[in-house]
């Protein structure tokens, strides 16, 4: 007797059991239901259709009904919607478009709903302003609607890889996007540091970012929609997309025998079957085995519902196959950015308790010295014996190569050392000698052997100046260009020389760029009887990981398609500089393929060689050498023309200093040495008033100021009211015996327990004289950098929570940083 199978949906799941199930057996009966329009269509190219990158509608749909018919002889039921299951008596109840409904009896049933968007129960969410993209029906909606020009900004709320698509596509539409994302950092497969690569892609490209802030309710506005944060941000749009997250579409199997998890997902053994005879599931409904730790997981991705679906069929047909796990090996584009992660990240190993190491690199994406070679970060994760556990990689060229060796390595539960045995294919155009799977191997493998010990970002902070040495091994040109605070400067090559400069005592915690040059000073240290560990990942990981969004940066930017982010500087030069400006030479200088500090090197050497007025034309692969470049630009009175980033290449254009180094640089916005810096060490009231007379009067005479507030001074910044923070004894001890905010301020001099600060308050207030709480807030609304010392703040057990809302926080190197851009410093 010929075998009856229904299916619960097409897409991914459903079309390729239908599809199998006919190859393996002719005679089956198959019949597939799909509630929508549409049995297979491309899900993951829907946001290219609306960006126009994909021109054809037609593109789309995978398979049509008539070609299933054609093809396999499957029974395909559009627009048809299972409402109920009867497990017991195997058999479907079917409703229609026209709302008439009919029953299906079965001897299999495969399940393949898929997920739906989430759509959270807040104020507003009613709105038919506010769209989801599950299907071609909400694409042709969305896209007409830009089509049109209705929709000149459009807030996506989600940034998860939905929402990230959706950003870039509508950007390149000339669209303005703002990206709403309630978590710290967007696109939760990857780890913070990981994810900031991608952030800084967006706001590069022309995408507001909106991090750590969730949608508190929506409102319908003239225009369109008016968005309110939890932090109570408002952004309004002419339409928003949710891009939240999914869910299992398994509302239909509630009220069955079909066993469901706590989040709604079917839940399968290895063959794909369901607790109910004869019924299997696939796809993004279901609840699968993670391959790397075993437990629970839902990865609602193409490439493991398709072979689900396979599986079932196989199952169905009389072949035992099995479905062992899902590593969760996915990729996006960002503009010209890619980026793609496998297996475990960190936050799901700390989740279950697993013991792990990682190991960060940033390789070329080929030979170095053959053009076009751009660089990648990456980072891997291992347990102590070095087992593979994930990786997660961004860049421009060769993330997917990377990324699919790491996913093949897990699934043959390979360790770092067989990353180091690997042999790839090698040729200059396509990979270095040494691939980064290579690299990343090594680094670990290296680590595991005791030949490095590595040191985190995490860690670095906690660092300990008594008992540790951080030291910086870079050249001092990469150092001028920003370093780590508290960090010694003796450059790799002299090191050897320079060894009686350290402290056989203390631990050196040793960092370079990236962390070659590290190792390369770790082993020279140990083997000399120091203590030393190496920053994994160098500077620029450390850097990466401090990353925060900056929305002000994008005012600065305009978005080009065909060139990617360009910025322009308008100049404001002198009489003197009209006369040169213009009449130099310009002069091509090709940086890619080098590593820091090498674009930067070779700027300088070039420069050196050029008449003042004359223009270098740079190109460089470098991703830091964009910022890199305009700091070095200002500190050596050169001006940057303009710059802009495509695909993963930066030009720049910088025209030699006209000035001699002593005299004021020309620059972008025409920096001149006239700022005004106050440290204020003092906590006394009357000196607290003083200093912030002094700024505001500088501030009202269009100056840059600078407040530096360190130790006692501290106390101005508190918050009246007591805050909750988490101390130790000694930090509670320092907080209850120093006053806490501007209001509890001694006078230096007659203080009078208490009386005289009271009398200098009346006095100031019946002469018409702002209070110093008035002062201090016509400082943060006159935009005085307010900066609050983070050493300080770690001795005297003070904590951000503690301090006033709209004030910066650095240390030392920050404060010397501003001092050396103002012609009058005062310490109060």
């Amino acid at each position: 007797m010929n075998k009856k199978v229904l299916i619960v949906g097409g897409v991914a799941g459903g079309a390729s059991a239908a599809a199998r199930i006919r190859r393996l057996d002719e005679n089956a009966n198959i019949i597939m239901f799909e509630k929508g329009e549409h049995i297979s269509f491309a899900n993951c190219g829907l946001p290219y259709y609306i960006g126009e990158t994909i021109k054809e509608r037609e593109k789309l749909l995978v398979q049509t009904p008539e070609a299933m018919k054609r093809r396999f002889n499957i029974d395909v039921r559009v627009n048809s919607e299972v409402i109920e299951l009867d497990t017991t008596n195997k058999k479907v109840k079917v409703r229609c478009n026209d709302n008439s409904e009919y029953v299906e009896t079965y001897d299999y049933l495969i399940l393949s709903p898929g997920a739906k968007p989430i759509r959270p129960n807040i104020q507003g969410i009613g709105s038919d302003k506010i769209y989801t993209l599950r299907n071609v029906a909400d694409t042709d909606k969305i896209k007409a609607i830009i089509d049109k020009k209705s929709a000149e900004k459009v807030a996506v709320i989600g940034g998860g890889f939905i929402g990230i698509e959706m950003a870039e596509s509508l950007t390149e539409r000339g669209v303005q996007v703002t990206l709403v994302e309630a978590a710290p950092h967007i696109l939760a497969p990857f780890d913070s540091e990981m994810a900031a690569i991608a952030q800084k892609e967006l706001i590069y490209s022309g995408v507001s970012l909106i991090l750590n802030n969730g949608v508190k309710c929506f409102r319908d506005i003239e225009r369109g929609v008016e968005i309110s944060l939890n932090d109570g941000k408002r952004v309004e749009a002419d339409l928003v997309i949710l891009a939240i997250g999914v869910s299992p579409d398994t509302e239909f199997i509630k009220k069955s025998a079909i066993k469901l998890g706590e989040r709604g997902h079917i839940l399968v053994d290895s063959h794909m079957k369901t607790s109910a005879e004869g019924v299997f599931a696939v796809g993004d409904a279901i609840a699968v085995r993670d391959y790397i730790n075993g437990g629970e997981t839902f990865i609602p991705l193409a490439g493991p519902a398709n072979r689900q679906g396979r599986i079932a069929a196989d199952n169905i047909c009389g072949v035992s196959s099995e479905y062992n796990g899902t590593i969760g090996t996915s990729i996006l584009k960002i503009f010209s950015l890619t980026a793609a992660s496998t297996g475990n990240n960190e936050r799901t190993l700390k989740r279950i308790g697993v013991n792990y190491s990682k190991a960060y690199a940033h390789p070329m994406s080929h030979a170095s010295y053959y053009p076009g070679a751009t660089q990648l970060s990456i980072k891997l994760l291992y347990d102590l014996d070095g087992k593979v556990l994930g990786a997660q990689a961004l860049g421009y060229e060769g993330v997917d190569k990377f990324i699919d060796v790491i996913a093949t390595a897990i699934k043959f539960s390979a360790k770092v050392s067989d990353l180091a045995e690997l042999e790839l294919a090698y040729a200059p155009p396509y990979l270095s000698a040494k691939s980064p799977a290579n690299m990343i191997g090594f680094i670990a493998q290296n680590n595991l052997r005791g030949l490095s010990n590595v040191v985190s970002s995490e860690e670095l902070d906690k660092i300990d100046m008594k008992n540790q040495i951080l030291l910086d091994v870079r050249e001092e040109l990469e150092v001028e260009n920003g370093a780590i605070e508290g960090a010694r400067n003796i450059p790799l090559d002299t090191l050897r020389e320079r060894l009686d400069e350290l402290d056989k005592n203390k631990e050196i915690l040793v960092y370079c760029a990236v962390g070659i040059r590290g190792y390369v000073a770790s082993r020279i240290l140990s083997q000399n009887g120091f203590k030393v560990k190496n920053l994994s990942g160098g500077y620029k990981s450390y850097i990466q990981s401090k990353y925060e969004a900056d929305e002000e940066l994008l005012e600065t930017k305009s978005f080009n398609n065909e060139d990617g982010l360009q910025q322009i500087y308008n100049l404001e030069i002198s009489d003197e500089a009209e006369d040169i400006v213009g009449k130099g030479k310009t002069v091509e200088l090709d940086a890619c393929g080098l590593s820091c500090p090498g674009p930067l090197m070779k700027v300088k050497a070039s420069i050196d060689m050029l008449d003042k007025g004359d223009v270098l034309k740079i190109r460089a692969s470098d991703p830091g050498f964009y910022e890199d470049i305009k700091a070095w630009s200002k500190r050596t009175n050169n001006e940057v023309i303009d710059i802009r980033k495509s695909k993963g290449i930066i030009e720049a254009s910088i025209r030699k200093g006209i000035f001699e180094s002593n005299e004021t640089a020309i620059t972008s916005n025409k920096v001149v040495n006239d700022g005004k810096t106050i440290v204020v060490f003092s906590g006394d009231l009357d000196k607290a008033i003083a200093s912030f007379i002094i700024a505001n009067g500088a501030a009202s005479m269009g100056r840059k100021v600078t407040m530096f507030f360190t130790f006692w001074g501290l106390n101005i910044l508190r918050k009246t009211e007591k805050v909750k923070a988490k101390k130790n004894i000694i930090e509670r001890a320092f907080g209850i015996m120093m006053p806490r905010g501007s209001k509890k301020l001694t006078l230096s001099k007659m203080n009078m327990a208490g009386l005289g600060a009271k009398m200098i308050r009346k006095v100031m207030k019946d002469k018409n004289i702002q209070s110093l709480e008035e002062l201090i807030q016509a400082a943060i609304d006159n935009g005085i950098n307010i900066v609050a010392c983070t050493m300080s703040m770690d001795v005297m057990g003070i904590k951000k929570e503690e301090l006033l809302d709209g004030i910066n926080y650095g240390g030392v190197g920050y404060y010397l940083g501003e001092a050396e851009d103002s012609n009058v410093n005062l310490f109060v």
